[in-house]
């Protein structure tokens, strides 16, 4: 579902940011979504650190596929991402994971960084993703 607000529409799935912060967990601008992702409670949609690099990123791609339908697009129509990665060496299991998820061309053009901590306590994985609606 998706509410609008001036030319930014707000896209509303189950995945949302504490009250106390003022941030949306996805929007469409024309025909275009932007979203973060984080790894996520998969019951409580908490942000979670818990477990593996395996594990967070698959709970991250799920979540995006999850944001991806509410907006109207699917997991094919994501042009562009930037994952953030704590350690370096996950880098060939991230591309594992991102191989269950992306599967035939066009992938998505992509950029991954490593940066020395992420926000969400003992989060491994953090991405940024543009993605145009189906």
């Amino acid at each position: 579902m998706i509410i609008s607000a001036n030319r930014l529409q707000l896209v509303k799935s189950n995945i949302v940011n504490p009250p106390s912060a003022p941030i949306s967990n996805a929007l469409v601008a024309d025909d275009v979504i932007y979203t973060v992702q984080v790894p996520r409670h998969p019951q409580t949609f908490a942000p979670s650190g818990e477990g593996n690099i395996e594990m967070q990123a698959a709970r991250v791609f799920d979540q995006l596929k999850h944001v991806l339908e509410c907006a109207g697009s699917s997991l094919a129509h994501v042009a562009q991402m930037t994952i953030y990665l704590v350690d370096k060496a996950d880098a060939p299991e991230i591309n594992r994971v991102y191989a269950r998820y992306f599967t035939a061309p066009p992938y998505p053009n992509r950029a991954t960084v490593v940066v020395k901590e992420l926000l969400g306590e003992n989060c491994l994985i953090e991405i940024v993703v543009h993605a145009i609606k189906a």
